[in-house]
């Protein structure tokens, strides 16, 4: 490689950590996902998501204006022709304080789960209480995952499409027995974005061959349809992606979200109702002039919200 080739690839990677390294501190910032004096475990599966989400954790470490300590922490769930030492191979070259904790949840998701069924939904369950209890024992206050936003949007087409309901992942919940804080920093980056830093930081990826390789997962054929939108409609995704922040009750239909009983004649601005404004013409996108109906949708420009 030349070295205006060399310079160019750096400039494009110095380029990429700062968008990335700036919507990780917002995330940070806006949800308040970390405090001063956290612990946080950050899980590390040894794929693309986690080793960004760690290695901007890291440089973020060093100019944060509260004072948090990392730690690594891997459960080899003893997957046939696991690379056990890839992980720690690296994490001792980066020097950060790690834990890989060895558990055989394969076996007991193989002998669980007939043949050519999705086995997601278990080991998801049996890799969360691990992690869980390990937390605890190491005293971490944060458990930090590398969910990122087209994971969000994926959740949210997932539960509308399967489950019935209008949910997603929160970039930061509290676990059930009140006990753990887990946190998605990099929930506002997106995945094209993590990809291109993985290979170029050329991070030693470890692929899951227990439930990332199943054909026919219903994640994966939603996936494939964003995707499909991102390259046929451009600026889809981040339109959809920021109308998960910008959510009116009284526009859906969720009677335990908002009383619509209570709506009277008279009432106050205050009340927080926007009334009829939703369906004023200055809330949809404007249609460019000489469109015509057999004209693609993409031509459309994506609505921009305040």
């Amino acid at each position: 490689m030349s070295h205006a080739a060399q310079a160019k690839a750096q400039y494009d990677l110095n380029k990429l950590h700062k968008r990335l390294r700036r919507g990780v501190g917002q995330a940070i910032a806006d949800f308040g996902m970390i405090t001063e004096g956290d612990k946080v475990m950050v899980c590390l599966s040894g794929g693309k998501d986690s080793y960004t989400l760690l290695d901007i954790l890291i440089n973020l470490q060093q100019s944060a204006p509260v004072n948090f300590s990392l730690i690594a922490v891997n459960l080899d769930q003893k997957q046939p022709g696991f690379p056990a030492e890839v992980l720690p191979r690296y994490l001792d070259s980066i020097g950060i304080e790690y834990l890989i904790v060895t558990e055989d949840t394969y076996s007991i998701v193989k002998e669980k789960i007939p043949e050519g069924k999705t086995t997601c939904s278990l080991c998801s369950r049996l890799r969360r209480g691990i992690l869980y209890r390990t937390a605890k024992e190491l005293g971490a206050t944060k458990i930090a995952l590398g969910h990122h936003r087209d994971d969000m949007l994926e959740t949210l087409f997932l539960n509308m499409f399967y489950g019935g309901k209008l949910k997603s992942m929160p970039p930061k919940l509290i676990s059930d027995n009140g006990e753990h804080i887990v946190i998605r920093p990099l929930a506002y980056c997106k995945e094209k974005d993590i990809e291109r830093y993985a290979q170029a930081r050329q991070f030693p990826i470890i692929p899951c061959n227990l439930c990332g390789s199943q054909d026919g997962l219903q994640r994966q054929v939603v996936k494939e349809m964003l995707q499909d939108w991102d390259k046929r409609f451009p600026g889809r995704i981040e339109t959809m992606f920021q109308a998960m922040q910008n959510i009116v009750p009284s526009h859906m239909l969720d009677k335990q979200l908002f009383d619509f009983s209570a709506i009277t004649h008279g009432m106050p601005a205050e009340a927080g109702l926007e009334g009829d404004v939703a369906f004023d013409k200055a809330s949809v996108p404007a249609i460019p002039v000489g469109l015509t109906a057999e004209q693609p949708e993409n031509e459309l420009q994506p609505l921009q919200l305040s």
